[in-house]
């Protein structure tokens, strides 16, 4: 897969204390939720991040925008996002979504935490993976840093074994979430400046 967009990678050893998923917020079913703890493998805490520079936007328009229209940003030649619970229009904690990939990589998600600069899913059973994944932006010197941050083990031995020995799927989750930065660096009028900074954490 031919790009353009540099990419700077760090993969260091963690720990559970500094690793770990955040706490699912006061109120928030855990119904279905599939918990960290309830996956195989290791736990990997991974942080994309991109500088987005003369966005025409603010990270609150931007954040609003990403959330009404999740197909918008996201590479459906990967994945596809179907609400199946929830209003149209927005996005609201208690959200459900489905993401559509190639059988057998559906993904059900539910939203457990939304600001004006934020959101973050949970994965529900069946899922690929086991944890929660945040997006978020935030304003810079330069313009604005949006990023993707997750905390997930593989939901069971098979996807461990696709995720973290044949290492198949993580190249498609790496080129998915770049492929969406990408995105949403053109989405917020701005251009992309200084390549993708991806972070991963791995606690065994």
């Amino acid at each position: 897969m031919w790009r353009t967009t540099p990419f700077h990678r760090r993969e260091e050893g963690g720990a559970l204390d500094e690793d770990a998923p955040p706490d699912l917020p006061p109120g928030v079913s855990a119904d279905e939720v599939q918990h960290a703890s309830d996956g195989a493998g290791p736990l990997f805490h991974r942080r994309y991040g991109a500088l987005v520079r003369e966005p025409r936007v603010s990270p609150e328009e931007l954040i609003a925008r990403v959330a009404g229209d999740l197909n918008a940003v996201t590479p459906t030649e990967f994945a596809v996002f179907q609400k199946v619970h929830g209003e149209d229009q927005g996005m609201r904690v208690g959200d459900e979504y489905v993401v559509r990939m190639a059988a057998p990589w559906d993904g059900p998600v539910r939203v457990v935490h939304r600001t004006a600069r934020s959101f973050r899913f949970a994965t529900l059973d069946g899922h690929l993976e086991a944890g929660q994944i945040e997006f978020r932006a935030a304003p810079a010197p330069e313009g604005l840093r949006f990023e993707i941050e997750s905390w997930a083990r593989s939901g069971d031995r098979l996807s461990n074994l696709l995720y973290h020995k044949l290492r198949m799927a993580k190249e498609i989750q790496l080129h998915m979430w770049t492929s969406f930065l990408e995105r949403v660096a053109k989405a917020s009028g701005g251009r992309l400046t200084g390549g993708i900074d991806i972070h991963t954490r791995r606690v065994e």
